[in-house]
């Protein structure tokens, strides 16, 4: 016990050994004894501290290490923990955002698949006003928001009544004019986030109502949505519908041509008999060297009837035939660039009228035609040579638009297999786009010879 409180004394303070054992050493000598041991003994302590001191001071930088170490495992936690309360906000605010946003609807509009199937737009206009009918009598009935609770204010049952119909009467106001809004604003990229919108609007009603147990009615928000699907239905019906007479439009524009053509054809029919008729004539009383130059001109006469006369049938033809016409397919490398073909039916009587037409102002540069097949049912062979393609149609979603992304020797192998007797040019001349390009070239090359007499290589 007295070697360990010397070890003791020792480690806390070297000197104290000395006066330790000089008190319990009272003899000189043994003091001397004492004293020598004291300071061998003290020298031995301080050469163990010494020879220790790195591996002391190693495990006090260890426990330091320890201590930052957990202080930031327990930072970086709270980091944690701080970060997914606000990315949870953020991510129920981007919710909230999203649907006033034009932008994230578009990129989340997905595909809207139509609720009702009315064939014209005065059947969805009537479904639209019978909808609002039924959304009124709701209202009437006080079935469109309802309160779960028979409150009471200041111990009336009255009050507490009247306050309940004036929380109603403000939910259903907020409700319906977020409702109004969406309605208001829907489009045809956005339905499905006014969708969410709705049904967002009544989340939320419903949350801050809670605490006095107004609810919005599920079948009343039901009939909303409802009112929005019959609403974005009307107006696509409708912008069909104006398609549908722009067509038709063009088809009695077609027919009048082929009329006009019928007639002009015949007119020059007529003519050319008549100056055949003539010529018959005047050969009739000429003989000798003349008569020669006239049969000359009559032969020639006889064959611009004969070409005449075959314009006329085919335009009697088409003009009679609904069905007969002239599919086209062309391409324009300038203006959609390569391996995308339109496939196109006509009937006007020359089919190159339609394709010039096409080539007009709303493209950049004309189309080059690689095939006219005329047929007595273009419609069948239009149909089969789009039915060929129809995986790789541009527009998916208006089939009006005849577009297609497939190659020059993908198309001309279809023709051959549907119309084996059509020519087909698989020649891209597009004289345009390749002047155009070409003229581009020497600009640039004119910059980079500026560029480069005003920075030289080397000086």
């Amino acid at each position: 016990m007295t070697v360990y409180v010397i070890l003791t004394a020792a480690a806390i303070c070297p000197g104290l050994v000395i006066i330790v054992f000089w008190l319990m050493f009272r003899t000189k000598k043994e003091r001397k004894v004492a004293l020598e041991n004291a300071t061998l003994l003290a020298g031995h302590i301080h050469s163990l501290e010494t020879e220790y001191k790195p591996i002391l001071d190693m495990e006090a930088e260890v426990q330091r290490l320890v201590g930052d170490a957990q202080f930031q495992e327990n930072r970086i936690a709270n980091l944690r923990s701080d970060y997914s309360d606000k990315k949870s906000i953020y991510d129920r605010l981007l919710k909230e955002v999203a649907v006033f946003d034009d932008k994230l609807a578009f990129a989340e509009m997905g595909v809207y698949e139509p609720h009702f199937d009315f064939t014209d737009s005065e059947k969805y206009k009537a479904a639209i006003l019978t909808v609002r009918e039924q959304q009124k009598a709701m209202i009437s009935a006080e079935n469109a928001v309802i309160c779960t609770t028979k409150w009471s204010v200041d111990g009336s049952a009255a009050k507490g009544q009247t306050m309940t119909r004036r929380n109603i009467r403000l939910t259903l106001r907020a409700f319906n004019n977020e409702c109004d809004a969406a309605i208001a604003n829907t489009r045809w990229n956005n339905v499905n986030a006014m969708e969410k919108r709705i049904l967002n609007a009544q989340a939320q009603i419903d949350k801050h109502n809670a605490s006095n147990s107004t609810f919005v009615t599920g079948e009343f928000v039901r009939l909303r949505l409802k009112e929005l699907y019959l609403t974005h239905e009307h107006r696509e019906k409708l912008k069909a519908e104006k398609e549908e007479r722009a067509e038709t439009a063009r088809l009695a524009r077609e027919e009048q041509r082929l009329i006009r053509d019928m007639e002009q054809a015949q007119e020059e029919e007529e003519h050319y008999q008549r100056l055949l008729d003539k010529a018959k004539t005047e050969a009739a009383s000429i003989v000798g060297p003349k008569l020669d130059a006239f049969a000359d001109q009559i032969k020639l006469l006889e064959r611009d009837l004969a070409a005449a006369h075959a314009k006329v049938e085919r335009a009697q033809a088409m003009a009679e035939k609904t069905r007969s016409g002239y599919v086209y397919i062309i391409s324009n490398i300038g203006s959609f660039g390569g391996d995308i073909v339109k496939i196109g039916l006509t009937r006007r009587l020359d089919p190159l009228d339609r394709v010039r037409e096409l080539g007009d102002a709303s493209v950049p540069f004309v189309f080059d035609t690689h095939a006219i097949i005329y047929s007595d049912d273009a419609p069948t062979l239009e149909r089969a040579l789009h039915g060929e393609f129809e995986p790789t149609r541009v527009n998916a979603q208006n089939y009006r638009k005849e577009f297609f992304r497939a190659s020059l020797d993908d198309v001309e192998a279809a023709v051959k297999r549907l119309a084996p007797n059509a020519p087909f040019f698989k020649d891209i001349e597009a004289q345009e786009y390749h002047e155009t390009l070409s003229r581009r070239r020497q600009v640039l090359e004119l910059v980079e010879n500026a560029e480069q007499a005003l920075f030289p290589d080397a000086i």
